[in-house]
């Protein structure tokens, strides 16, 4: 049986239950530069779904120059995609891949035993004014693919399911749903879509899947008759049927969800692991520096620096 926070013996039933299980509003967080905003993991909620960690960020203007320099680090035990809305980051890898970022496209990063890999503005883009705004999410392994090999697959915008009409532009990014799947191999049973709403339009959540939310990135929607704004998540009951219904500015929207997995899951720094064991053995191997033969390598053309392991 899986373990979902939202299940619970004492739960109201019937007319008692909300539509909405958990409301998220996000954290600020200042990263030198630019901010984001963190809504997973939460204080009510650590994952919806596998998905544990998701930070918008932005919309933010750099001037001429400026750029993210994010150092080479690890991750364990988790998956990660970073989509994009403006802008472009350069991507290395310790599997010697060297990929673009861009717009409407996915990058699927899969740290299984552990990956090292940068993020990084080049000097092309910072020699004029320039935009960034996405979403970067961690999907967290199923115990049984923790020690995968580390993998990295990369999907272009136009290979992504485009369903449209009545209002509505959904772009399937990761998993099924609405009957189409994305073309990148998941670990596990999820969704994840970029939808884009008309004023009036409505969408349906997708009901093939245990744990449903949203997030809304711009405009407002109505859910059983309680407006939400930008900057909030909305997490539903499974089971339950749920229809979105835009604001008359129109909505964009993040979907997400999926199968939950087996139990919650311990986060220290860029981590993520079934057990606290796991995180010591990351944390030992990083704090080695062994990039040769050790379980970390630095990223090939990026291997110049990297982000210590932290005190704390």
């Amino acid at each position: 049986m899986s373990w979902n926070p939202a299940l619970d013996p004492h739960c109201p039933t019937g007319d008692a239950v909300d539509a909405i299980e958990t409301v998220i509003v996000p954290r600020a967080r200042d990263l030198g530069g630019f901010e984001v905003r963190r809504a997973l993991p939460a204080p009510k909620r650590q994952m919806v779904g596998p998905f544990i960690f998701f930070d918008q960020m932005g919309p933010v203007e750099f001037v001429t120059g400026k750029g993210i320099d994010v150092r080479p680090h690890p991750h364990i035990g988790l998956a990660t995609v970073t989509y994009l809305y403006k802008g472009k980051i350069h991507h290395r890898d310790s599997l010697g891949t060297d990929q673009w970022i861009e717009p409407g496209a996915v990058n699927w990063m899969v740290a299984g035993h552990g990956i090292t890999h940068s993020e990084r503005t080049d000097e092309e883009v910072r020699a004029k004014p320039h935009s960034l705004f996405g979403i970067q999410t961690w999907v967290a392994m199923p115990k049984d693919r923790e020690d995968d090999p580390a993998a990295f697959e990369h999907a272009p915008k136009d290979t992504l399911p485009l369903m449209e009409g009545e209002g509505k532009e959904v772009r399937l990014i990761l998993g099924d749903a609405y009957g189409e799947r994305a073309p990148v191999q998941t670990a596990s049973e999820m969704f994840y879509a970029d939808a884009v709403l008309e004023a009036g339009a409505s969408i349906p959540m997708p009901d093939n899947h245990e744990d449903r939310g949203v997030y809304v990135l711009e405009g407002s929607v109505t859910v059983a008759g309680d407006m939400f704004g930008a900057g909030q998540m909305m997490v539903f009951r499974p089971g339950d049927r749920v229809s979105l219904k835009a604001g008359e500015q129109g909505a964009r929207l993040m979907l997400l969800g999926g199968a939950t997995l087996e139990g919650p899951r311990y986060i220290w720094w860029n981590f993520v692991a079934s057990s606290k064991e796991r995180i010591e053995h990351a944390k030992e191997a990083w704090r080695a520096e062994d990039w040769k033969e050790g379980r970390f390598h630095l990223p090939p053309g990026d291997d110049a620096e990297f982000i210590p392991l932290p005190e704390k």
